[in-house]
């Protein structure tokens, strides 16, 4: 049986993995500032997450959702004091694609509507809400179309005020767009979300499944803002590799049973996977350290000839080249052995490292851009 090929690969295939470093079947060392997506956060290959999820797997790894399992509320107890979000109710999922899903299905039941807003170049998921508030039209699927979608400019507040009405269920905004090529929401511009959803009765979702997890120097990139969302969602970096994602479900929207669902989410070893990576964060300061790095990583881009501009905050960084960067990237894979990554905008280089990434291996990344930008 052929595998269904949608994905255009890189002719690396790896073997073995530490920290920030991968090694391919031929022994070539690779340096990842990329993470599989933002996928890595704590590092390939942690000590401790790899001793908690092989203590667990000799315990049990799997049930259902049919019974008790105080991991959950123990991963939601650590969750409520690395991000001091405490006035939430959590919903454990697996993919990021779900916990939007979820997030737009809650804002729905809760309001009765049906309308989402949405920003242009938004990247929310691939299953049918989620892809329906992406603003991708190649990976929209004739079924797709049918959600009441309507996309208005990042930052617009004109368009979003004209946009809001008391059909609105909920706007949808990511805390950083990653797939786009890292565009922030501007100063002011959550705030105002904020006020016109509490004026009409909509609620406000951010998007936090790539840029959450303290990738931005904040736990969630929203906290950079003094605006409080009514559901959030998060996934990629939650497992550091194993599946799982969430809904963070502000407390004054009520549940009943059945409202969600899932087979897979909030099992026990990936339970114990988001409580390794909550854990090893608050233990190594990788928050502090993603912000710090990320300040410092952004200084040493900005003055290098080449580089247009530098978007984005902590570990989340996208260097506009002003011209395309997809040679630039195959040398630096192919000539240097380091993994980044690309974006909607062609010419948009995306660095998503692990959160406890070195100084000095970022200094190698440096050398290698400065040597192809000459």
């Amino acid at each position: 049986m052929k595998l269904f090929d949608v994905y255009p690969l890189f002719d690396v295939e790896p073997v073995k993995a530490l920290g920030a470093k991968l090694w391919d079947k031929n022994g070539l060392e690779y340096l990842d500032l990329y993470g599989g997506h933002a996928v890595i956060s704590i590092g390939h290959g942690h000590p401790k997450y790899i001793e908690r999820i092989t203590e667990q797997a000799h315990q049990i790894g799997f049930y259902s959702n049919a019974v008790i399992n105080p991991l959950q509320q123990a991963y939601a107890d650590q969750l409520a004091q690395s991000s001091g979000l405490t006035d939430f109710a959590l919903f454990l999922c697996s993919t990021g694609a779900e916990a939007i899903e979820n997030a737009i299905k809650v804002a729905s039941f809760d309001t009765g509507r049906k309308k989402i807003i949405a920003m242009e170049k938004a990247f929310h998921g691939r299953t049918s809400g989620a892809v329906a508030a992406t603003d991708n039209a190649k990976i929209v699927a004739p079924y797709n179309t049918g959600h009441a979608v309507e996309f208005i400019p990042l930052n617009d507040q004109k368009a979003l005020a004209d946009n809001m009405s008391d059909e609105v269920a909920a706007v949808i905004i990511e805390g950083c767009q990653g797939v786009a090529g890292i565009f922030e929401p501007a100063e002011g511009f959550l705030e105002k979300a904020r006020a016109l959803c509490d004026e009409y009765g909509a609620k406000l979702i951010l998007d936090e499944v790539q840029s959450g997890v303290g990738r931005t120097g904040a736990f969630f990139a929203f906290q950079h803002t003094s605006v409080k969302p009514d559901i959030i969602t998060m996934a990629k970096g939650m497992g550091n590799g194993f599946p799982i994602a969430g809904v963070l479900i502000q407390e004054s929207i009520q549940p009943w049973h059945g409202m969600l669902g899932t087979t897979f989410g909030g099992n026990h070893l990936a339970c114990v996977a988001g409580l390794a990576v909550l854990e090893v964060i608050e233990e190594e300061n990788l928050i502090e350290n993603a912000a710090d790095l990320g300040k410092w990583l952004k200084s040493e881009l900005q003055r290098m000839a080449g580089i247009d501009s530098v978007r984005g905050k902590g570990l989340m960084l996208g260097l506009d080249l002003g011209q395309p960067v997809k040679t630039l990237r195959s040398n630096l894979l192919t000539k240097h052995q380091i993994f980044t990554g690309s974006a909607a905008d062609p010419n948009t280089l995306r660095l998503l490292p692990p959160l406890n990434i070195q100084k000095a291996e970022l200094k190698i990344f440096l050398e290698a851009l400065k040597k192809e930008l000459e």
